[in-house]
This record gives C-alpha cells, sequence and structure tokens, in this order.
C-alpha cells in the first residue's frame, strides 16, 4: 500500500495535538509532514508534496487562508476551507442552520447601536451578545436590561474592532446549569457530552465540568443536520436543552475534545483520523 503523505497545519501543539499526533504515528503507511502556520511562506504555484491537509491551527485568519490557498493547489483539507468560512463566523453560522431548517435560538444582527437596542428590545431581555468572530466563550455579555443594553453597546462600538461594530445578538436560554457539545465525523455522531457549570456560559475552557451524554435519536438527527448545514467534515456541535426540543448554539471547526474521549468511551482522534486519510488524494 503507498505511503499517504499528512499535512499537519498547527501553530501551537496543544493536548489534542498531541494525541491526534500519536494517534497518526501508529498508523502504518502514513507520513506526517508538520506544517507550523507561524513559518510558512506560500508559493501560488508550488504544490506541497502531500496527499491531503489535517487543520489545527489555533489563529482563525491564519486556518481560513491558509485553507483556502492549499486548496487553490488542488489538495483536499479537513476541515474544508468553507467550512471554516461559515463556521468561523456566528452570522453566516446562522444563516447556513436556518436555511437547512435546523433549530436554534432567536438571533438577531445589527450594524449600529441604535438597530440593536432595538432588536433586543424586540426579542426581550435577557439576550447574549457575541463577537461574529470568537471562541472559548470570551467575550459574551448576557444583558439583563436597557441600562446594560445602552452600556455594553457603547462600550463595543468605541473599544472594539470592526467586529465588534457588528451586533450578534441572541436570545437567552436558561440552560438549567448544563448544555450538550456533540461530535460528528463524516456521517456519523460519534459520541455528546454534557458541559455542567454554576455559571451561564458552559464551557469547558471556563471551568464546566464534563459528563456523558447518550447520542439520542433526536440529537443525533440535529447534530448531523446541524453539521451538513455548515458544509461537514469533522466538527463539533453546541447544543442547548430547551423545552421545544434541541436547538443548535453553535458549530465549532476545530474542536477540542481532550476532555471528551475518557468521559464518552469513544476513541476520538482515531474516528477523526480514518476519517482525513479517507479524504487522501492517493
Amino acid at each position: 500500500m503507498a505511503s499517504k503523505r499528512v499535512g499537519f497545519l498547527h501553530s501551537l501543539v496543544r493536548k489534542e495535538e498531541k494525541l491526534l499526533l500519536e494517534t497518526f504515528n501508529q498508523r502504518q503507511n502514513v507520513e506526517l509532514v508538520m506544517l507550523d502556520d507561524r513559518a510558512l511562506a506560500f508559493d501560488l504555484n508550488n504544490r506541497p508534496s502531500v496527499d491531503v491537509i489535517v487543520e489545527r491551527s489555533i489563529n482563525h485568519s491564519r486556518a481560513l487562508h491558509a485553507l483556502k490557498l492549499y486548496e487553490s493547489l488542488g489538495i483536499p483539507c479537513v476541515n474544508r476551507y468553507a467550512v471554516s468560512q461559515i463556521c468561523g463566523d456566528k452570522i453566516l453560522t446562522a444563516v447556513a442552520l436556518k436555511d437547512h431548517n435546523v433549530a436554534q435560538p432567536e438571533v438577531r444582527i445589527a450594524f449600529t447601536e441604535q438597530s440593536a437596542l432595538e432588536a433586543i428590545e424586540d426579542i426581550g431581555y435577557p439576550v447574549v451578545l457575541k463577537p461574529a468572530v470568537g471562541s472559548w466563550g470570551r467575550l459574551l455579555s448576557k444583558i439583563n436590561d436597557r441600562d446594560a443594553a445602552e452600556t455594553v453597546l457603547e462600550h463595543k462600538t468605541v473599544l472594539g474592532s470592526y467586529h465588534h461594530s457588528i451586533f450578534f445578538i441572541q436570545k437567552y436560554v436558561a440552560k438549567k446549569g448544563r448544555d450538550i457539545r456533540a461530535f460528528v465525523v463524516g456521517d456519523d455522531c460519534i459520541a455528546a457530552i454534557y458541559r455542567s457549570s454554576d455559571h451561564w456560559i458552559t464551557n469547558t475552557a471556563r471551568g464546566a465540568t464534563a459528563s456523558n451524554c447518550p447520542v439520542t435519536g433526536e440529537l443525533g438527527e440535529i447534530s448531523l443536520a446541524a453539521a451538513n448545514a455548515v458544509g461537514g467534515g469533522v466538527v463539533a456541535i453546541d447544543l442547548f436543552e430547551t423545552d421545544e426540543g434541541l436547538q443548535v448554539n453553535e458549530v465549532n471547526y476545530t474542536m477540542e475534545f481532550r476532555n471528551s474521549i475518557d468521559t464518552t468511551g469513544v476513541n476520538i482522534p482515531d474516528k477523526v483520523i480514518d476519517f482525513v486519510l479517507s479524504q487522501a488524494t492517493t
């Protein structure tokens, strides 16, 4: 069997990257090519000698542009540029979910302080104000009343980058102490965890604890629907449990899973690598 050359696009090598690298190194007929995004200099006329790229960059802008450049050279990528573009922007994600009839919390997008304030009051307090581009539960604001809305909107406008002058407003969902993260690889929802916290932000990067969540028919169906809405591949779906059923909060394209392997009993790196190798050109 011919060896497959796998380009491993990365910046810092975190626990997830170490787990993937260890699993890759256990495979026969696989040659890893380490691609540090901090050291890359692209030649648009020179195709690197790799059969597939697996993207594990921390920096969204670097990941996005590197994937576009690699795909322009005919190299399949996991995840694809289009997937990273949609998942890296909450507005594009919300539109994709809407276009594919995937349930999500009520959302408004506004471009000025005044229109954002009107949108917030149209939804009704409380709401959550999010940056369109961001991760790890950072720069989220729970807005409970008009005074808080006016203050936060002014601060974002004056102090923020241009990303913060676009207002992504989501109806607050009372999570009762937990939400769900489901992992989708290709056509399978392979595992899921509950993320529990006393704080309204239930993100493991912010201290939430993980426990196993059974993949029910409803959870598997909506997770696959959300993954397909953004273009498929290897993604993590964050979901809320509501009285109307499950709703998708976000879709993550460079998913973190270190807290979920032992918790679920699923070898997530192994399944990711199976999918990556299936996308290789040889």
